[in-house]
């Protein structure tokens, strides 16, 4: 049996791999954004290089999280080729410890940093994306435009006074501001009414507060307003819901987002298949240990390294093609929410298992 010092050795040079790996690709990101956002920035009077600097720096955890199974993959490559290279896995060998010891410490950690991604990070990362958004908008403002994510949303409201369609070009606050918006107003027996054009609009309680708006209806002529408010039953959380993508809510929150989805008659198999992915997150990432150790444990004077890291990144890239392929049929309805989360993962541990069966016990 392998003892417990040993097994702390293994341990932490693994994790230590991979906190290099995870670091090396953050600041790569980091800077690549920070350009980006600079260029975007550009042609803005009076924008400090800090506070974009900060927009990007809230923006970092939700553009690195996608990458921790590649620094898992990365890292446990590195620390087993590192290990095999300094013979260190020769000695280890020798005194009657078996490959699937000397993973085991790997495997362990890499739960605990799938269950912290999940539990903590995820969290983090969602609050922080929303005050970068915050952050974004507030930059762009000067030019009184929307630089956000997506465009061309349809809202239907009901309210006392009759039905509503909403239609805005742009959002932000996932929704509870809009910009370019047109409400087609109908009366309680589904008739037009009129029609509003606003440049902006807030959802405020009870009502939207809509600015530089101007109403058309077939009885008068084009009236200005500038605030109008148009009443509404829409709450921010069902707006929210209706917005928010599922990448950008926050993993204690999913459940709530996925009742309501539910309650409201809407799909909801995006936020399941992010909540299931959530859940499966420590053993994908115990699936690139296998992986990386089936790629990386024979003897480094053997020779192939070139072939055999090119071999693990190559398998770690099909397991994240076949994560987006599988969650796509997913939000399509082909595919059950926790059946597209669960594949890629027996997949890549199973492929691993068999590969080391192989190399180990012939």
């Amino acid at each position: 049996m392998m003892g417990k010092t040993l097994a702390r050795y293994f341990g932490m040079r693994f994790l230590g791999a991979v906190a290099a790996a995870f670091a090396g690709t953050l600041v790569l990101v980091a800077m690549v954004d920070f350009i980006e956002m600079l260029r975007r920035s550009s042609h803005l009077k009076d924008v400090s290089a800090l506070f974009v600097a900060q927009i990007t720096i809230y923006r970092i955890p939700y553009l690195t999280e996608r990458i921790i199974p590649f620094a898992v993959l990365v890292g446990a490559m590195s620390c087993y080729l590192n290990l095999s290279r300094r013979l260190e896995l020769v000695v280890a060998r020798a005194a009657g410890i078996s490959a699937w010891q000397f993973i085991a410490p790997a495997v362990l950690i890499a739960v605990l940093i799938g269950l912290a991604e999940t539990t903590v990070y995820n969290p983090v990362s969602a609050i922080m994306r929303e005050e970068s958004t915050r952050l974004e908008a507030e930059l762009f403002r000067r030019e009184r435009n929307f630089h956000d994510v997506t465009s061309g949303f349809w809202l239907r409201q009901q309210s006392d006074k009759g039905h509503a369609i909403i239609n805005a070009k742009n959002s932000r606050q996932q929704g509870l501001e809009l910009a370019g918006v047109t409400v087609f107003r109908l009366d309680e027996a589904g008739r037009f009414k009129d029609r509003i054009e606003a440049k902006n609009a807030t959802l405020e309680t009870g009502h939207w507060r809509l600015e530089d708006a101007r109403v058309y209806d077939e009885q008068s002529a084009p009236a200005t307003h500038a605030v109008l408010n148009v009443a509404t039953s829409l709450t921010a959380a069902q707006v929210r819901e209706n917005f928010a993508t599922p990448d950008a809510v926050s993993f204690w929150q999913l459940s709530a987002y996925i009742s309501l989805a539910e309650n409201a008659g809407l799909a909801a198999a995006g936020y399941r298949l992010q909540l299931y992915q959530l859940l499966a997150q420590p053993f994908y990432l115990a699936a690139m240990v296998l992986l990386a150790a089936a790629v990386s444990l024979r003897l480094f004077r053997s020779g192939g390294v070139q072939k055999m890291v090119l071999g693990g990144v190559g398998a770690g890239f099909l397991l994240y093609v076949m994560s987006k392929v599988t969650g796509d049929l997913s939000k399509a309805g082909l595919m059950p929410p926790i059946v597209a989360a669960a594949l890629p993962v027996l997949f890549g541990g199973l492929t691993g298992v068999v590969t080391l069966l192989y190399q180990e016990d012939g």
